[in-house]
């Protein structure tokens, strides 16, 4: 396993790409995500359980409401696991999806710019996410988890790429 490597690999169709995968600390922030608003919201909900019933119906509330969680966590566990990209010669590969796959394909030369953005979890483990941005309005190509300095990397060389390409239109 390579260190972004989480053990699941989306189904590329093509062995010819290298395809590149979060760190992953990005499970590590998603789950930390998950419990931030699990337990808070299953105390509430048992508490409220409890006070308008009883204590046994604040426990079932509170508990269900930690299944809830944990089957939200698994869900990101396979969410994180789907991510992948790929550097072509003209083009950026983004893959992504659980139940529905996508995979965007965002051309260098049409680049306009690309923010890295770290929220305060991704922070404080490292992360931050490549988001690249096009004059289609349905363009959301994003890369998320990746260690500060392969997103700035990856800005640095995204940018290159697009002003080479662009300059050629």
């Amino acid at each position: 396993m390579t260190a972004g490597d989480t053990g699941l690999r989306p189904d590329t169709g093509d062995d010819s790409l290298h395809w590149q995968r979060p760190s992953p600390r990005l499970l590590r922030a998603r789950r930390i995500q998950v419990a931030a608003g699990t337990l808070p919201i299953a105390a509430v909900g048992g508490l409220i359980g409890g006070l308008a019933g009883s204590a046994v119906i604040g426990l079932i509330v509170a508990l269900a409401l930690v299944a809830a969680g944990l089957v939200g966590e698994w869900f990101v566990a396979r969410r994180v696991a789907a991510w992948s990209y790929a550097e072509r010669g003209d083009d950026l590969m983004v893959r992504r999806g659980v139940l529905i796959r996508r995979q965007s394909v965002v051309p260098y030369g049409r680049m306009q710019f690309i923010d890295v953005t770290a929220g305060p979890v991704e922070r404080s483990l490292g992360l931050a996410t490549v988001r690249m941005h096009t004059a289609a309005a349905a363009s959301d190509a994003r890369i998320p988890g990746l260690e500060r300095a392969e997103a700035s990397r990856l800005r640095d060389q995204l940018a290159q790429l697009g002003e080479s390409q662009a300059a050629g239109l």
